[in-house]
């Protein structure tokens, strides 16, 4: 049968009821038809599973189609039985059937009646099967989600790596290998593991043009800004990505506490209640599901309108699929990721129990991650840049839809850095990764540079007039503009190319975005943690100053102590006038709502009424109460007068994070009594010192204390002084 006599657009519209094709489908088939090995990359939604049903359809024999997920083979074998009259047409071979169930199956496959067989990878490698195979007329075998052979992708399968040998068993057929999401190291990796070098590749763009990228720092106040982005996209679908399954449960119940309507989704629910919440989702039963990533591969909702990931993923290969499953129908499709460096810290400690080249490649792929939420370059370009795609970002299709396309960060001229980074990386003779790089220039020592004696070198220290992170800012942008590459074999290695190697010859303007700052001190974490994105009453916030200044002045303590400004900020955007929604305040207590807030709530309510005002009364995030164990444990053993070192291993907490619960308690109103450890840390007079300087004090900045004492004091100091300040002076 000549592939090229046939009219496949025939066979299209008999089987699938289409008119045309999609991309680069029609080519891909009559490849599969000319019986050649064939590789197929692309994105999640663009018609991969129709390149291997069709030409399956089409010939004598059955193709076998390997596959990581149950759901999914399950969804598609219905669908291709729905296109046919007998059951027989496509089969699940896996751990799920019985005797009977596989009887049924070998008979169909023997009578040339089945022409999909889909299997699990482990079940190939039992013997009855791949002896039955061997003497079956086979079309050609198709492996999905291929990524799955090679460590260098997202979601690496073991039992993947065996099966180029039970494939040779099977004779000389052909290979088809299919992948949503590859980096051109995964393209090498799995051509080489399948042994199909030979391949014809095909490759589309990964370019989803209607989807709107962004990235915000993640703030404690997370929570309300995830509830208040849902609400103004009322009644649309959207999913909610989390790293670890009880954060899934604690954001889904805070949503439903609020009025929104969602669902959980993680490994760790039945079957049932799993399959009942995918099932909701899809029938549009409720708006939202909250999941790890184990949710969603067998989904296909066109509609998901957003994405956002609560915490950043591992690599960029899962943050592109699991973004992909927003706007597949071309409409609306908003990414929201919310990043900070210290979920990336989680993450490396994470992977420290791993092996140690676990452990490498793991690092790797997340500093790809934390590149691209710290860039200030085009996300698109960024994203493609990583897949190996060239991008346009002037006129590329959909060149200005990520936030920083929209907000532009100021650009430097960088001609004279550019070239000095690029003659290091040259003259280091290609030996180095990013971090080596940067350290040579800025001059810093570590074992990798003392052992190549880099140290010793004329060039060595030769950028230290800017910092590492500017260095490293500008290493990914010229990376990106094709003058560096990272080497596929030796993964992370940065070489020059000969584009970079022309700019050291003839240097000309470049323009570099500065890099977003997403690194939080001590202080701002408490102080930026209510800084919503919505705009405060300007007018309410003065009046507000006011008062405080006013009340602080009549009780003769700082005004930061009667409120912090986050306090009063969160005040004049959701305008509380009962003692219940002052509460609700971010950083207000019971204790602090009852001795300040009366005459605070007064104002707000004559003020709401003289201006006819319509509070928004969903933008009050009620609390789920998770963290109040915690903080009841925390109070009660500090009355106990128990070490606080104690009281932070026994809920798991480092000192850091124990002091960060303590001064939330105390700025919300709380007693604390901490004397008994202050007493043993600093003598009296130290106390008064520090004392006397926050009484003074027009802010309670850490950073301005520090500051001010010199290094008298360090940190955990200076903020255990704080919590003991406010305690008695203000609660």
């Amino acid at each position: 049968m000549n592939p090229n006599e046939i009219d496949i657009h025939k066979e299209l519209k008999k089987y699938f009821g289409f008119g045309q094709f999609k991309g680069l489908q029609e080519q891909v088939i009559r490849t599969i038809l000319n019986k050649q090995n064939t590789f197929v990359i692309m994105p999640t939604g663009g018609g991969k599973s129709l390149c291997y049903q069709l030409p399956a359809l089409m010939q004598e024999g059955t193709a076998i189609v390997v596959s990581p997920l149950i759901a999914l083979m399950k969804n598609q074998v219905d669908a291709i039985r729905s296109l046919s009259t007998e059951n027989g047409v496509a089969h699940v071979l896996n751990s799920s059937l019985n005797k009977t169930e596989i009887t049924q199956v070998k008979a169909d496959i023997t009578s040339g009646l089945t022409k999909l067989l889909y299997v699990a990878p482990e079940s190939l490698t039992k013997e009855e099967y791949v002896n039955f195979l061997k003497n079956v007329k086979i079309s050609f075998v198709a492996i999905d989600e291929a990524h799955c052979i090679s460590e260098w992708g997202h979601d690496f399968r073991p039992e993947y790596r065996n099966l180029k040998h039970i494939i040779k068993q099977l004779g000389d057929v052909p290979i088809i290998g299919l992948t949503a999401t590859a980096t051109p190291k995964v393209q090498e990796d799995i051509l080489k593991n399948l042994d199909m070098v030979d391949a014809t590749t095909f490759k589309a763009s990964f370019n989803r043009p209607n989807l709107y990228y962004e990235v915000r720092t993640k703030t404690k106040n997370i929570e309300s800004d995830i509830i208040r982005f849902i609400k103004q996209h009322k009644g649309k679908s959207g999913i909610i990505y989390c790293l670890s399954r009880k954060k899934v449960e604690a954001i889904a119940e805070v949503l439903q506490v609020n009025g929104i309507s969602a669902v959980p989704y993680h490994a760790g629910l039945d079957a049932k209640t799993r399959a009942r919440h995918q099932d909701m989702f899809l029938m549009e039963d409720v708006d939202v599901v909250v999941a790890t990533i184990a949710f969603g591969m067998g989904i296909d909702k066109p509609d998901v309108r957003f994405v956002i990931h609560h915490d950043i993923p591992k690599s960029l290969e899962s943050y592109y699929q699991e973004t992909g499953r927003g706007g597949r129908d071309g409409g609306e499709g908003h990414c929201l990721a919310y990043y900070s460096y210290k979920d990336v810290e989680k993450l490396e400690k994470f992977m420290s129990g791993k092996p140690v080249a676990e452990q490498e490649i793991g690092f790797a792929l997340l500093q790809e991650v934390v590149a691209y939420a710290e860039t200030s370059m085009s996300r698109r370009k960024f994203l493609l840049h990583y897949f190996g795609e060239e991008f346009d970002d002037i006129t590329g299709e959909g060149a200005d839809m990520d936030d920083n396309v929209r907000n532009p960060k100021t650009k430097v001229e960088a001609q004279e850095q550019v070239v000095k980074l690029l003659q290091v990386v040259r003259d280091t003779k290609h030996l180095y990764k990013s971090k080596e790089v940067v350290f040579t220039l800025i001059g810093r020592v570590n074992a990798v540079i003392k052992a190549h004696r880099t140290d010793v070198q004329t060039f060595f220290g030769c950028g230290a007039d800017h910092d590492e992170k500017y260095w490293m800012a500008l290493l990914r942008q010229v990376l990106v503009s094709g003058f560096l590459s990272k080497d596929i074999e030796t993964y992370g290695i940065v070489k020059i190319t000969q584009k970079g190697l022309d700019f050291i010859a003839n240097p000309h303007s470049f323009m570099m975005s500065e890099d977003h700052e997403y690194n939080e001190t001590v202080d701002e974490a408490i102080v930026s943690a209510a800084k919503s994105s919505a705009v405060a009453d300007e007018v309410l916030m003065g009046m507000l100053r006011d008062l405080r200044k006013k009340v602080a002045k009549k009780v003769g303590v700082p005004p930061f102590v009667v409120f912090q400004d986050p306090s009063l900020e969160d005040m004049a955007l959701k305008y509380p006038i009962s003692q219940f929604e002052m509460i609700n305040i971010h950083g207000v207590g019971e204790g602090k709502a009852k001795k300040y807030g009366k005459e605070f709530l007064e104002l707000i309510n004559s003020y709401v009424n003289d201006n006819d005002i319509t509070r928004p009364d969903d933008l009050v995030v009620k609390s789920t109460g998770t963290n109040s164990v915690n903080k009841l444990y925390i109070i009660q053993n500090i009355d106990r007068k128990l070490s606080l070192k104690d009281i932070a291993s026994a809920k798991g907490l480092n000192m850091d994070a124990l002091i960060k619960e303590m001064e939330q308690i105390v700025y919300s109103g709380t007693k604390l009594n901490i004397k008994y450890w202050v007493d043993d840390m600093l003598d009296d007079d130290q106390q008064e010192e520090i004392h006397d300087y926050f009484m003074e004090s027009e802010s309670d900045s850490i950073e301005r204390a520090l500051k001010e004492f010199d290094g008298d004091y360090d940190v955990h100091e200076l903020r255990l002084m704080r919590i003991k300040f406010i305690s008695e002076v203000a609660n």
